[in-house]
């Protein structure tokens, strides 16, 4: 699940564009995004916005697969690809390609036997014979042989790659910003150029997509495999968030980590990624995204000459079809952590596109901000808290809420998490005044019309709308958001925010640690 805690006046579900209802009506007008739609004959769907505010094109392109699509064993395969596709193709990346694609035959050849050892292993750890699978002593005598002789191939290989070559070729022709990320339901990628070097854009795409060799493929697992150990196992609340994230989702796959568990990051094979990429990375469950300096019917020609090379997948990419089972409980989690004591509070809601989504994003709003009224009972009128957050998710499956604080000294998280459920108890039993709402909406419309300022922002309110299930959002939202009205809020409230939906973490600092300074926020997952 990837957790954000949105600044101020930041919408965390949908991404409107319309303005607020005190502005002009020529205005609203004039924040709609003309999207162009098309889809190319292999099934790939491809969205154009014509915008000459400056001379460049944003270009990016999504993937209909995160970690939600994977499976118990392949965790982090789909954040795994997010690496790989950086690798290069027979072209791009290395110095000899017929030597290059040799030695990664010969690799794949000697793994697969030390799989078999990795089979041995544990089985002995089952056993109690070994104590832990990635002790150096704890590998068998034949393990140690197969891994020096694949580590020869590695060096041999790397005497031949040409190192980021994909970023030299952007930058050296004046792109900037190549970028990509992964999160539960989607994985994007994504850069810069110059508008005359839109040609070179559909060109290095499509022969990324159309033929990719996955370099390194071993060692970029042991990389994702050190993310992993920076980004969450070394961090104050990492593991612990992980931990309240797979007690939240009982069934869904939300509950596994976007990174992946560490035992399916390093037993991730080549011929299972080769499976997950001919499903997931098919023309039909891809979406290009353009925006910026260009003449559309030219940009689709290009789009037609390169990407139409690709052949469409032989299947389509299964949905996810395991759905949430209801909470009938509340949940808790207690932890010592290095932090400041805190509390975290979730509780399941509704998916991206939901008719209760937007009124659950106001609803976050009322409550969050600095303006909000968390923010005003618990940290100015009653001192309970130095920071509190609230905010809807809604994600492309499955929704959840997240509020919470952390508490000043000499105050308890439990004090503040009582102190939350008051305030929504006052949602549920009285009306937003009608001014509180109508700031909350301006909010919401003055954040969205900053965020249409340049091609790179815009593109990215189409790629999280697209690959969460409808681009169309970055236009519809708005006046749904505006649409809301007091009595949506209070329902909603009265709907999701019961006695037994929530799951709540409490964090208190470990004896012996020495204060944090500031707050600690779990951190995004890509």
């Amino acid at each position: 699940m990837m957790r954000v805690r949105f600044k101020p006046g930041i919408p965390a579900v949908g991404w409107p564009v319309a303005l607020g209802l005190m502005l002009w009506p020529w205005a609203l007008a004039a924040q709609r995004v003309p999207v162009v739609e098309h889809t190319l004959a292999n099934g790939m769907k491809v969205l154009l916005v014509e915008r000459h505010d400056e001379p460049s094109v944003a270009g990016g392109w999504v993937a209909h697969v995160g970690s939600a699509n994977e499976r118990p064993g392949i965790t982090g395969i789909a954040h795994l690809f997010e690496h790989m596709m950086f690798k290069g193709t027979p072209t791009i990346g290395t110095r000899d390609a017929r030597r290059d694609l040799e030695i990664i035959a010969e690799q794949e050849r000697i793994r697969e036997e030390m799989r078999r050892e990795e089979a041995r292993m544990r089985a002995a750890w089952r056993r109690g014979e070994i104590d832990d699978l990635l002790k150096p002593e704890n590998k068998t005598p034949r393990y140690r042989e197969l891994e020096k002789r694949f580590n020869e191939l590695v060096a041999e290989q790397r005497a031949l790659l040409i190192k980021n070559e994909f970023d030299r070729i952007y930058r050296s022709n004046g792109a900037s910003g190549m970028n990509a990320f992964t999160t539960d339901d989607l994985t994007a990628y994504f850069v810069q150029v110059p508008a005359n070097k839109l040609e070179l854009w559909m060109w290095m795409e499509s022969e990324r997509i159309l033929r990719p060799v996955f370099r390194e493929f071993y060692a970029e697992r042991d990389v994702v495999f050190e993310e992993r150990r920076m980004r969450t196992e070394s961090t104050p609340l990492g593991r612990f968030e992980e931990s309240f994230n797979a007690m939240f989702w009982e069934s869904h796959p939300y509950g596994w980590p976007t990174i992946g568990w560490p035992s399916d990051i390093t037993a991730i094979s080549k011929a299972q990624a080769d499976e997950f990429y001919a499903t997931y990375y098919a023309p039909q469950n891809i979406t290009l995204i353009l925006v910026g300096d260009f003449d559309p019917a030219h940009a689709l020609r290009l789009a037609q000459q390169y990407f139409e090379r690709i052949p469409r997948g032989s299947n389509d990419a299964p949905e996810v079809v395991t759905l949430e089972v209801p909470q009938v409980a509340e949940k808790r989690m207690y932890a010592e952590a290095e932090t400041n004591p805190q509390v975290d509070i979730l509780w399941h809601t509704v998916p991206f596109g939901h008719k209760d989504s937007y009124a659950l994003g106001i609803l976050g709003q009322v409550l969050s901000t600095r303006t909000g009224r968390l923010y005003k009972k618990l940290v100015l009128e009653r001192q309970l808290a130095t920071e509190i957050w609230a905010t809807q998710r809604s994600q492309k499956w499955a929704g959840y809420f997240n509020a919470g604080g952390e508490a000043r000294e000499g105050r308890t998280p439990q004090e503040v998490e009582a102190a939350i459920y008051a305030e929504i108890e006052k949602l549920q039993n009285e009306l937003v005044p009608a001014e509180e709402l109508q700031k909350v909406k301006n909010n919401y419309a003055a954040a969205e019309y900053r965020r249409l300022t340049s091609n790179m922002s815009i593109l990215m309110q189409l790629i999280f709308n697209e690959g969460l299930g409808d681009w169309r959002e970055i236009n519809a939202a708005g006046p749904k958001f505006q649409a809301v009205t007091a009595e949506d809020v209070q329902r909603v409230a009265k709907k999701y925010f019961t006695r037994e939906n929530p799951a709540v973490a409490i964090y208190t600092r470990k004896p012996a640690a020495a204060k944090v300074e500031g707050s600690v926020k779990p951190e995004e997952k890509n």
